[in-house]
């Protein structure tokens, strides 16, 4: 089993072992043990849920500093498209744009303008390989990695292109190189990102061995730096802007969908919903449809953990945005056709059985018995007294190693009664 890399983090100072985050955890990856909560490396999924309900803050995102820009000698950024939606009354995204290059960015590469090529190659993808319908979206790296370890039936339906932010990351490397003569360890591509799991897909990456992504700043840390300097831009902004409506709309919930000029097709946001389609889709309930696009956050990019708006007041926002521009405006280069091979998975994605209890399938089946055994002593209530979300999650535990069944409040309390009672029978007989 590959070695994943987490982006979410736990800073246990600041915990105070509430059971909050146990219960809202799509995949059941965190656990509270003496008083503290603490995650399993294996079963998270970035989805940033945690840093959403953690009342005392302790959850949070790794990303980088603003001050890794002093790294390169050539700085470009990758914005999301979900950057635009978080400010008021923006009419010119060139706005944004330029006031990124007054930040200290060498040179602006949008992400959106990588989406609008992505959707070429979906469209034709989508359409050669009817075998595979639904086609699953993977723009948004939480549902992939749950699918990898929860859905291993589905990971032949996944769409084997790279997301618009790695393809931005490539092609931006490559025009930067050829525009300096810079060699690439001296050219730094920083994506401005909405969401720790896009932190989590460019250190470890799938379908392809490495990113091109050199660092990531959060939306909500570049966001206050650039306020300044957009009110500086509004007299001199540049044009710099390379993207339509398509591309833009990749920023909120069905915007890729939408870009495949199809009607057969469906698109979910909110992991929990995603959870549900998921499940549905396993039990061969969608068979009939062309594409389904997931998205983890509610509303889309537009909804994660790293952004500063309402996600549903930066969908309108986006959407304003996108009225008076071109359909599209980024396109596939027809002189080279074979260049839209860079935009495809290198490597199959493979199945991490990463919730399986036994070391083999006579293994797994014993201790499974074992598990329903301890789940018919369990009171069912699922309280999370115990620190695991579910009964059936601590029984899975204590055959792992990993708890005792004294943990359980309500076997514990009964133990104490029977205790109370034999202590009571030998002192009266005494």
């Amino acid at each position: 089993m590959s070695e994943f890399f987490n982006s979410v983090r736990l800073n246990k100072e600041l915990c105070k072992g509430c059971i909050n985050c146990i219960k809202r955890c799509p995949t059941q990856a965190i656990r509270v043990r003496d008083g503290k909560a603490f995650i399993i490396k294996e079963f998270c999924i970035d989805c940033g849920e945690c840093i959403r309900i953690c009342p005392h803050h302790a959850k949070n995102a790794t990303y980088d500093s603003p001050d890794i820009m002093d790294k390169f000698e050539y700085k470009v950024a990758l914005p999301a498209p979900s950057l635009y939606g978080q400010f008021n009354n923006l009419e010119d995204i060139n706005i944004v744009l330029t006031a990124l290059k007054k930040m200290g960015f060498d040179q602006v590469y949008e992400v959106a303008a990588a989406a609008e090529i992505i959707s070429e190659l979906s469209r034709k993808y989508v359409a050669n390989n009817k075998d595979k319908w639904p086609i699953i979206s993977t723009a948004c790296p939480t549902v992939v990695r749950l699918i990898q370890i929860r859905f291993p039936n589905l990971i032949e339906h996944l769409l084997p292109l790279l997301p618009p932010v790695e393809l931005a990351a490539s092609l931006a490397r490559k025009k930067a190189m050829e525009e300096t003569g810079l060699p690439s360890n001296k050219i730094g591509v920083i994506f401005i990102s909405p969401c720790p799991a896009k932190v989590t897909a460019i250190k470890s990456p799938i379908g392809i061995n490495k990113s091109e992504i050199d660092g990531v700043l959060a939306m909500k840390e570049v966001y206050t730096i650039l306020l300044p300097f957009m009110k500086e831009s509004m007299s001199e902004v540049e044009d710099l802007g390379e993207s339509g409506r398509i591309g833009i709309g990749w920023g909120s919930s069905g915007g890729e969908a939408g870009a495949l000029l199809i009607d057969n097709y469906l698109a979910a946001d909110g992991i929990e919903n995603v959870n549900r389609i998921l499940n549905d889709l396993e039990d061969q309930k969608f068979e009939q449809l062309e594409f389904i696009e997931l998205n983890a956050c509610a509303g889309g990019c537009v909804g994660g953990v790293l952004t500063v708006e309402n996600p549903y007041i930066a969908r309108v926002k986006l959407k304003r945005l996108r009225k008076y521009l071109p359909v599209a405006c980024t396109h596939l280069d027809r002189k080279e056709p074979g260049k839209s091979k860079e935009a495809f998975w290198t490597k199959d994605v493979p199945y991490e059985p990463v919730f399986k209890i036994g070391k083999d399938i006579k293994d797994s089946i014993n201790k499974m018995a074992k598990v329903e055994e301890l789940c018919a002593k369990f009171p069912g209530l699922d309280c999370g007294s115990c620190g695991a979300p579910t009964c059936k999650a601590l029984a899975e535990d204590i055959v792992r190693g990993a708890a005792k069944e004294g943990d359980c409040i309500h076997i514990l309390r009964d133990y104490i009664h029977k205790l109370s009672d034999e202590l009571s029978r030998l002192d009266n007989k005494k």
